[in-house]
């Protein structure tokens, strides 16, 4: 298992978020969040104003305002409340989820073949 990086309840940052280890946010953010191929969770103290993009994986269990884009799964847990749009191969929502807006959950593109001239 990787590193995994924990923002504390008591924390509060603007602006841009990025890194390659799973994100624990259970502070305040606001901006935006990339955890390419990683993890991200907003725990149940988390507050976060931010579009994510690239993530392997997102769970909310806090509030989120802002669209999320995950390569494999997007999680809003019965205690999360997402308001945004969300686009992921697979999505759940619990029982007591609050969200607002669209899901999209076509697989991401491959990318198009590469033909050779010659």
């Amino acid at each position: 298992m990787g590193n995994q990086v924990c923002i504390g309840s008591s924390m509060r940052i603007e602006g841009e978020l990025s890194g390659s280890e799973d994100l624990v946010i259970d502070g305040t953010v606001h901006g935006k969040i990339l955890v390419s191929g990683h993890q991200l969770i907003i725990g149940e103290n988390g507050k976060v104003l931010a579009e994510i993009h690239d993530a392997r994986s997102v769970i909310v269990r806090g509030e989120l305002v802002g669209n999320i884009a995950a390569d494999d799964r997007i999680e809003i847990g019965s205690t999360g409340s997402v308001e945004g749009d969300i686009r992921a191969p697979r999505v759940v929502l619990s029982d007591g989820a609050r969200f607002k807006g669209s899901i999209d959950m076509q697989p991401k593109s491959p990318a198009p073949p590469h033909t050779s001239r010659g």
